[in-house]
């Protein structure tokens, strides 16, 4: 599983980094967490307001900081 967390660096994209790390330890996947930065590489996955989290290459939230339940059902499935 391919996890990327979009947004430039504020306190809501790292909390929802730190979410989904909890979420990917909790469950036991086997997934790759990945940080984007770059505007250019977030508008390429037609986001445009971050936070914003991408698995697999399916946009699962804009705008928000999951909470640690959404994550753990997106991790799920």
């Amino acid at each position: 599983m391919e996890i990327k967390v979009l947004g430039p660096g504020c306190a809501k994209c790292g909390e929802t980094e730190k979410i989904m790390r909890a979420a990917v330890a909790e469950t036991g996947v086997a997934a790759t967490i990945e940080k984007i930065s770059d505007f250019q590489q977030i508008a390429k996955f037609g986001v445009f307001s971050t936070p914003a989290v991408v698995i697999d290459g399916q946009v699962k939230c804009v705008g928000k900081t999951p909470t640690k339940a959404e994550a753990l059902a997106w991790l799920k499935k």
